[in-house]
């Protein structure tokens, strides 16, 4: 069976060869677990130092889905909700996780995948002024991801609005950075890992769709936020007990920024998808800045690029035409980038 290119998402290979080097070099050493060994240390040091947080804390956990999952669930009373846009990943591809945690998910209206801080400021203008809010879920978080689930970006002064709009009704500002190294990475993007540190209460640093094997960083901008968070996320089966493997893994992709350059080629090749796009007769369903690509596409071609190319369906267009994604990852290759310009040519 003649193996598809693989564009359908940005975790379909192994780990960045760094780190299956460490890990191989290390895979005998004995350490003690669930994240007291001297890798998980250094790893959460050199992650407080590239986020200049001198009274923050970093928890190491196996996902992305626990790590919403478990943030949230932590965070919030029971009577408590956490605002999304409505296209966000807790609201549409996590499996009713928070609301099966007990939450409820207040959805705003999206711009491109962001939530616009007017929006923001309306909901919850609206939502202080109702004499009978006591009835209903109180918010208490706003989610966010960078990049967004379209692949588009916040920018400096539009994640300062959030923070400033958090701030104002005390609400807690969480950003889920699943892809954050493709965010970084981006040409036009001036969200560093301090601005994000600055101006968001938590945030996780991606690890399993940007070169680790698995595994994402939670960064908490100040030590004590959420009591006994460890034990929680014991409790709710995110915390590996050989600790280390996710300590070498974070340790690796933060010496040397490591984590700050392995999404580069990723753009690089993604603009080289785009540009190509743009000039044999493809519509984009909007641009974006990062790894993701949404292209609309007949359904008659649809059906040829699968046979070669692995894809995400994204949403119908119309009758005759689909909206799906390709994806590029810090693994991508310029043969499989010319293997996949070639097929989108002839078909």
């Amino acid at each position: 069976m003649t193996q598809r290119l693989p564009f359908s998402c940005d975790y379909l290979q192994g780990c960045h060869p760094a780190i299956l080097q460490k890990l191989s070099e290390t895979n005998l050493e004995a350490c003690d677990g669930y994240g007291s060994d001297p890798y998980t240390l250094k790893a959460r040091e050199l992650i407080l130092k590239a986020c200049q947080l001198e009274n923050g804390e970093v928890f190491l956990l196996s996902g992305g889905t626990q790590a919403n999952l478990i943030v949230i669930s932590a965070a919030l009373q029971r009577y408590q909700a956490v605002i999304s846009a409505d296209t966000g990943h807790i609201n549409c591809h996590e499996g009713g996780s928070i609301e099966a945690g007990g939450h409820k998910i207040l959805a705003l209206p999206h711009d491109h995948g962001k939530i616009r801080g007017d929006d923001l400021e309306k909901y919850m203008a609206n939502f202080t002024a109702d004499a009978n809010n006591e009835h209903m879920a109180q918010p208490a978080m706003v989610y966010i991801s960078q990049p967004t689930e379209y692949g588009t970006l916040y920018s400096a002064e539009e994640l300062k609005k959030l923070h400033q709009i958090c701030r104002k009704y005390g609400l807690l500002l969480y950003c889920d950075g699943a892809r954050l190294a493709y965010g970084l990475a981006a040409k036009d993007n001036d969200v560093t890992l301090p601005l994000l540190a600055e101006f968001c209460d938590i945030f996780y640093i991606g690890g399993t769709k940007c070169g680790a094997l698995l595994g994402e960083a939670v960064v908490f901008s100040r030590k004590g936020l959420i009591s006994h968070f460890f034990t929680t996320t014991k409790q709710m089966g995110g915390i590996l007990a050989k600790g280390k493997l996710l300590g070498i893994q974070f340790a690796t992709l933060f010496e040397d920024d490591l984590y700050l350059k392995v999404g580069q080629s990723a753009i690089n090749y993604a603009d080289q998808i785009r540009t190509f796009l743009k000039d044999n007769g493809y519509q984009l369903f909007f641009d974006t800045p990062t790894n993701q690509i949404f292209i609309i596409i007949s359904d008659e071609k649809l059906k040829k690029l699968g046979e070669k190319v692995s894809y995400s369906y994204w949403e119908k267009y119309d009758d005759q035409h689909t909206v799906i994604r390709l994806a590029t990852s810090w693994a991508t290759n310029a043969q499989q980038v010319e293997e996949l310009l070639k097929v989108l040519k002839e078909i």
